[in-house]
């Protein structure tokens, strides 16, 4: 009996430094994870062979020609953001994609503070004149206190109603709608469904995020790097195409 009065606490010891020890090597893989160490979702090249990349002023000066060298194959590029901002290099990397043959598309940052028409003047005011190859797109996500109290969901989806409006009124195509799983959910699903999508998910596969839906394309990292930019921000974000070459040069046509 007193043997195994000693024995008991040892194996409740054990036990915790068991069980410390998976804590402590969870919480590095998390980490690794997030710092984009460890990738859980990267598509193979075979399987989606056209790639590109997404970005604004954080990236700083862009050598497009360094990116086309190293196979990217589209580009989206940030132009605005609400009823009043300009992305200070959208003029800058919108040439400079087109110098260097990369299809690009500018995009806007949809506020929830402001009304969709004055946010598609901004956008439409940007892009006019510009050198784009593919449609705009509209970046639909939370942002600030918003990701703990959205906005109400009709009346945000009539803002966005009027800015998709104006926009394929304009542009003649009409627009790709960027969104996370969540924002996706909440606000676009059965109500914008016959826009393309462009999804964001930089953990798991789309078929996993929206189990269902067709997609268009997919930001699967926000931690990429390739030669050819300067700026405050050290990563760059990585997009595939749903589709082989084939597709994607139908996909071009159509446009």
């Amino acid at each position: 009996m007193a043997a195994q009065t000693k024995a008991a606490p040892r194996r409740v010891r054990r036990f915790f430094i068991a069980l410390g020890a998976l804590c402590l090597l969870l919480t590095l893989f998390a980490a690794l994870v997030l710092r984009g160490a460890v990738k859980l979702n990267t598509p193979s090249r075979a399987d989606f062979p056209i790639w590109g990349v997404d970005v604004s002023h954080y990236q700083g000066t862009i050598d497009w020609q360094a990116f086309a060298r190293q196979g990217v194959r589209f580009a989206f590029i940030k132009a605005t953001e609400g009823s009043a901002h300009v992305d200070e290099r959208f003029l800058e990397n919108a040439r400079g994609a087109a110098a260097a043959g990369i299809p690009a598309g500018g995009y806007h940052f949809f506020s929830f503070e402001s009304a969709g028409k004055t946010q598609a003047e901004n956008f439409l005011s940007a892009l006019r004149g510009q050198p784009l190859a593919v449609p705009c797109v509209v970046d639909f996500e939370f942002y600030g206190d918003f990701f703990a109290h959205p906005p109400d969901v009709e009346e945000t989806r009539a803002e966005l109603r009027d800015l998709l409006t104006a926009l394929e009124a304009e542009t003649g195509q009409r627009p790709i709608l960027y969104a996370t799983g969540r924002s996706y959910r909440m606000y676009l699903q059965g109500a914008f469904d016959e826009y393309p999508l462009w999804i964001r998910d930089v953990y798991l596969w789309p078929a996993l995020t929206l189990p269902g839906r067709d997609w268009t394309f997919w930001q699967y990292s926000d931690k990429g790097r390739l030669e050819g930019y300067q700026g405050e921000e050290e990563w760059i974000d990585l997009n595939v195409f749903h589709g082989g070459e084939k597709e994607f040069a139908r996909w071009l046509e159509q446009i």
